[in-house]
């Protein structure tokens, strides 16, 4: 197997920041909409909440079903 490229791997996750932060500022942006009279540390508390708990990704983003770790050999 070919050793990964270094230079590839640090644009990859670049990119990956890039899309995390826009999906911040997208819900902050969603909030101000729905909430026009909230102050702004309201705004910040509801979106680190969403960050927590992000409604149907309770679990994480996978598909599947929650598992005990680490698993038990069958």
């Amino acid at each position: 197997m070919a050793a990964a490229d270094p230079t590839r791997l640090a644009e990859n996750l670049r990119l990956a920041f890039e899309l995390h932060d826009a999906g911040v500022a997208l819900m902050r942006q969603n909030l101000r909409r729905r909430l026009p009279e909230a102050s702004e540390e309201d705004i910040d508390e509801r979106l680190a909440d969403w960050l927590r708990e992000r409604p149907g990704a309770e679990f994480g983003d996978a598909e599947g079903r929650p598992v005990p770790w680490p698993r038990r050999a069958p």
